[in-house]
């Protein structure tokens, strides 16, 4: 099982070092006000599944977007047997990746290839040289920014579709970019996804669109992975709890129907 950890801190941290405040959903207003639109996605609803061709769509568009600055540490390579990967293609996926191990028996660390029982591996060492690498800016870890984020999937969609020209009479300071979901609409990450910048293995147009929703949904399965199973027992829940009324109201019937 994936190990989950869910703090106000880390959550708080996650949120304010990408994302910014929470912004209402709908049509835009004014310039300066962050706004993203309610999505349809499969895995909403009681009945919600994960749609397996999003999922590994969305961890292509995360291995080559992405995984470059953002990690995924709360997230183990095995538990991509559930976008219906086989063993061997988890295995040869996670070996693309070293790690540091040990101490061996010389009392020495040393790099091996990723095993499916590792996490995704960081793309920095530690948070010193990720800023050093972005700026001064730290790059948030995304297995929980959907769960820490108010507005959840749709916010990460909005934002990601949301980088466009500022309106007539806003100003953006140079290395900032006007993004219709971002709080105040100033936003210092480039755009991360542009037209065919990802081949699907499955064909499909890689516009920016689908790119995003592919993304989302895949960060949406990294914050809750074991949703589909929390979902079905759920429901099994709800007609044990049907199944057994009845019986009792069956059998208080029968008890109580020779006293009148």
């Amino acid at each position: 099982m994936i190990a989950r950890i869910k703090t106000l801190a880390a959550a708080t941290a996650v949120a304010s070092a990408m994302l910014g405040a929470a912004g209402p959903t709908g049509p835009a207003l004014a310039a300066g006000e962050a706004v993203f639109e309610a999505q349809d996605w499969s895995f909403s609803g009681v009945f919600g599944t994960f749609d397996r061709g999003a999922l590994q769509r969305g961890l292509q568009v995360y291995q080559n977007v992405c995984a470059s600055c953002h990690g995924l540490e709360f997230v183990a390579y095995r538990n991509l047997d559930q976008f219906g990967y086989s063993e061997d293609e988890i295995k040869a996926l996670a070996a693309e990746k070293q790690v540091m191990d040990g101490p061996n028996d010389d009392g020495e660390m040393f790099e091996r290839p990723a095993l499916p029982s590792d996490r995704f591996v960081s793309p920095f060492p530690n948070a010193a040289a990720a800023r050093a690498a972005n700026g001064g800016a730290y790059p948030p870890e995304l297995s929980l920014i959907v769960d820490a984020r108010a507005g959840g999937a749709d916010y990460i969609y909005g934002l990601l579709v949301g980088y466009t020209d500022p309106p007539e009479g806003v100003t953006i300071p140079d290395g900032m970019y006007y993004n219709t979901a971002f709080p105040g609409n100033q936003i210092a990450m480039p755009p991360p996804l542009y037209p065919d910048g990802v081949t699907y293995s499955d064909n499909t147009p890689a516009t920016v669109a689908q790119q995003a929703r592919d993304l989302a949904t895949f960060l949406a399965w990294a914050s809750e992975p074991n949703l589909e199973e929390r979902k079905r027992a759920g429901v099994m829940t709800i007609l044990f709890l049907l199944v057994l009324t009845g019986l009792l109201y069956a059998t208080k019937r029968k008890i109580w129907a020779d006293v009148h």
